[in-house]
């Protein structure tokens, strides 16, 4: 069967399992959305009539398919906290926020660890190699959000480069919707880049060893011709796996970042509805954190059918 087919139906497969599962799950939870939206004092009759409404009197079978068939369409219902609002409104609302904090986070790891794990491979146990790998050990043993809270102190109260808790939207001023994302950004991007660095550096110096590496450089080519021709793409294989998780991570919702700048993303909207037990709303983000997760597995296969045509 062909590669890109055949992942494509476990890609499927995978969603659907977990689209299930997710329901499942959200099903067994003692309460229901009505009881959540009228209150454990509501009389028998308006809990009835009210899940009646929501569909909540149907078996569980034919709940699922339509809860299937709205999830599809990307329609999860109402919030049971805000009557008025569609989950999908609340998640829409807020991604934006998420979404621009994975890419922005994303393009500063790619661009900077890169060139960094490069240079610092150049000569293995030299001074920029043992510099970049102290560096990298520093930065990965920095939690996000310390990381998070000494930007906010630095930039945000001392300097005054960015206020604290603020927020543009991109359809307001695109300029003041990355700055107010950057710092945000470099507190999730800084201990990943050196985490990236150090699995570059590794991958690079297992593939300086191979055979078609000094085959290369008897051939005439520098040291530098063969990193960047040669090395690099083959080093890059479990780079983009990495990579691939930290998107899914990201993007999933982080949740500590978004806490520490007072960021209203998807993390803090998983946050808040399960404290006001809005299960609509946490039933819809937990199907959205996984599906990016396995959505993003599925582009990383992907790649690396196209970096890797072995694979």
């Amino acid at each position: 069967m062909n590669y890109y087919l055949r992942k494509t139906i476990i890609f499927a497969v995978t969603l659907f399992c977990v689209a299930a599962i997710n329901f499942l799950l959200f099903t067994v939870i003692p309460g229901n959305a009505a009881l959540s939206r009228l209150g454990t004092e509501a009389t028998p009759e308006k809990i009835e009539q009210l899940s009646k409404s929501y569909g909540l009197d149907k078996s569980i079978p034919e709940r699922f398919v339509s809860w299937l068939g709205g999830a599809v369409t990307g329609d999860f219902g109402m919030s049971s906290v805000y009557p008025t609002r569609t989950v999908s409104e609340l998640i829409g609302k807020r991604l934006p926020v998420t979404a621009g904090l994975a890419f922005i986070s994303l393009l500063l790891i790619i661009i900077i660890s890169i060139p960094i794990g490069l240079v610092g491979s150049k000569k293995p146990g030299g001074i920029i190699d043992r510099i970049t790998d102290i560096s990298a050990l520093a930065f990965m043993s920095i939690p996000s959000f310390i990381l998070g809270i000494v930007i906010t102190v630095v930039f945000g109260v001392v300097l005054r480069w960015f206020v604290p808790g603020s927020y543009t939207a991109p359809s307001e001023s695109f300029f003041g919707y990355v700055g107010c994302l950057i710092f945000p950004a470099l507190s999730i991007a800084i201990p990943k880049t050196a985490m990236t660095v150090r699995f570059l550096k590794a991958s690079v110096r297992r593939e300086l060893s191979e055979d078609y590496v000094r085959t290369a450089r008897a051939k005439g080519n520098t040291r530098d011709e063969v990193l960047s021709h040669h090395v690099l793409k083959n080093s890059l294989l479990p780079v983009i796996t990495f990579i691939g998780l930290i998107v899914a991570e990201v993007m999933a919702g982080s949740i500590i970042t978004e806490k520490v700048f007072d960021l209203d993303g998807i993390g803090m909207l998983l946050i808040s509805s399960i404290s006001k037990r809005d299960m609509n709303v946490v039933q819809a983000v937990v199907m959205y954190i996984a599906a990016t997760v396995v959505t993003v597995n599925f582009i990383v296969d992907m790649i690396y059918r196209k970096v890797d045509p072995r694979t």
